[in-house]
């Protein structure tokens, strides 16, 4: 089945896929703005995070409170996040209202106030994120893997680093938002109860007059694996463990998808059972695919006491390595499975709709329908995985630990 996905560009620049869902009466919408943490001027990381929360604090006509005010009497469930490499917003309400959202959200990334006078709170509201985060060893972990597994400046840290927020000030983030949050290069997914015909001209009206910014260019920098101990006194160890895979871009990647599935994709796969289960090492463990547009990883969790640490980093290494032994059919029929679940609830989402065509078209420059993908997974063969698995072995870890010793990695990082 084609796309039904209607592209549009504005002369400015900015991508526009409208993707009617008929049988639903909301309608959401995903932007993606080119301002992310990668683009976080040296030495001042949490520019991007500081900038997501304060360009909502009043637009247009609308001080901070105003503003709130209208999207909550629009019904409009909403978020915002940082990535890697864009700013995220998005929200879905009922479809007929909105135009009107749009509209405020013209205002929100054309026409911030970004005030002065609440810079202080929402850097120091930051800064409380981030000494949470440290509270927390799991979390702080994951932000050490990526930065450590990712060559710079990918492996950025969204959220930023305590140690640089004191040194971003209110013009920082002025100049991030002038610098970067442009109509030339971001994208506007639109999912649910509308028409193209219909919605494309309230985008043209909302967005058409936002002016064009040059594009900054980003340069990637060396990346070796690491072995890396973050002393810290505990009864646990937390371990993360990262090794290359293919980006979503790539032809082969539900292949790697589904090779991570097998390792981790629920109380089944072969971690939780392996580690966790049969031999009661750990009380967390699981692995992802994350994907870049360049670059990809799978990361991997443990959790576990500190006399059992060093055991459980053995044995995890040892079953990621065991995947290309061979793996069962049973085990890749509930990985096609899990992912067919997960794809009737995409259908049923507007929101997650909306985000799945602004991500293909950022990775891909075009739109998958769920048929493709649908497609792609009832494909998948015991031999194709095995063959993705076969190229793309786990080998070349970037190991972070967090707890009171070091780990061994065997034979090394090779």
């Amino acid at each position: 089945m084609s796309s039904t996905a209607t592209i549009h560009t504005l002369d400015n620049g900015l991508t526009v896929i409208v993707e009617p869902m008929r049988d639903v009466r909301s309608a959401a919408f995903s932007f993606l703005l080119p301002a992310g943490s990668v683009h976080d001027p040296q030495g001042r990381n949490g520019t991007a995070a500081i900038l997501s929360d304060l360009v909502l604090r009043g637009a247009g006509s609308l001080d901070s409170r105003q503003l709130t005010a209208t999207l909550d009497n629009l019904g409009l469930q909403r978020s915002e996040s940082v990535g890697v490499k864009h700013l995220g917003f998005s929200g879905a309400t009922v479809a007929d209202r909105l135009p009107q959202a749009l509209a405020v959200y013209g205002d929100i990334l054309r026409k911030p106030h970004l005030p002065a006078d609440q810079f202080d709170a929402v850097r120091e509201g930051l800064e409380m994120t981030l000494r949470a985060m440290q509270d927390e060893p799991r979390q702080r972990l994951m932000v050490e893997l990526r930065r450590h597994c990712f060559p710079s400046p990918w492996g950025t840290p969204t959220y930023g680093q305590l140690e640089q927020l004191s040194d971003i000030s209110s013009a920082d983030v002025v100049d991030h938002y002038r610098q970067l949050v442009r109509p030339n290069g971001a994208i506007l997914g639109v999912a649910g109860g509308v028409e193209p015909e219909d919605i494309l001209p309230v985008i043209e009206e909302a967005f058409g007059g936002w002016e064009q910014v040059p594009e900054t260019e980003l340069v990637d920098g060396e990346y070796t694996p690491v072995i890396e101990h973050i002393a810290h006194d505990s009864t646990q160890t937390h371990i993360g463990i990262a090794f290359e895979a293919v980006p979503y871009r790539h032809e082969d990647y539900y292949t790697a998808w589904a090779s991570v599935g097998v390792l981790s994709g629920g109380m089944s796969a072969r971690l939780f059972t392996e580690v966790r289960e049969r031999r009661g090492l750990c009380y967390s463990i699981s692995a992802v695919l994350n994907s870049l547009p360049y670059h990809a990883r799978v990361l991997a969790y443990a959790g576990t006491t500190a006399e059992r640490a060093q055991e459980t980093l053995d044995v995890t290494l040892a079953e990621m390595q065991r995947l290309a032994e061979g793996i069962e059919p049973g085990e890749l029929e509930r990985c096609q499975a899990r992912a067919k679940s997960a794809l009737i609830m995409e259908q049923e989402s507007t929101i997650s709709r909306a985000g799945s065509v602004a991500r293909d078209w950022f990775h891909l420059g075009r739109v998958t329908t769920l048929d493709e993908v649908r497609g792609k997974i009832e494909s998948l063969t015991v031999d194709t995985v095995l063959d993705y698995i076969h190229a793309h072995p786990a080998r070349d870890f970037t190991v972070v630990t967090i707890g009171p010793e070091s780990l061994e990695v065997s034979g090394g990082i090779s």
